[in-house]
């Protein structure tokens, strides 16, 4: 059996067993479920993060609130978070117009916002149909 031949059954094989579970293959997709305080959730990843830098976790959706606790602040590209909710906040650092942030749940029970500017979320479009609007 030729190398692509074999890339491709493997790649089918895992397709189906995602088929299987319900869920989508996380390199085939922006949202994924994931178990945080023992139910699942939907959830992403960290992405777009310079290197050497971090996405600093906030108290509300803005970069005028503090930071939640210091040993659980920072988040870095491929760091999973749990997605609770959607609300308006200031633009990105990145796109002063995207103010789009999310309140997410860390694995260690912590929550707190970030802009989704820098979440592998997708398009606001597509996500708005999964994810929850944050009560007012």
């Amino acid at each position: 059996m030729g190398r692509g031949k074999l890339l491709a059954t493997a790649g089918t094989a895992i397709a189906a067993v995602a088929a299987l579970l319900g869920t989508a293959t996380p390199a085939n997709a922006a949202i994924h479920q994931c178990q945080r305080s023992g139910s699942w959730i939907p959830c992403t990843t960290v992405t777009g993060i310079d290197p050497g830098s971090y996405l600093l976790v906030r108290r509300g959706p803005g970069y005028g609130y503090d930071s939640i606790e210091a040993a659980y602040s920072r988040l870095y590209n491929g760091n999973e978070v749990g997605l609770s909710c959607w609300t308006l906040g200031d633009g990105a650092y990145d796109n002063a117009n995207y103010r789009y942030w999310m309140s997410i749940e860390l694995p260690n029970s912590r929550w707190g916002y970030v802009n989704d500017w820098y979440l592998n979320t997708g398009n606001p479009d597509v996500w708005k149909q999964q994810i929850r609007q944050c009560p007012s």
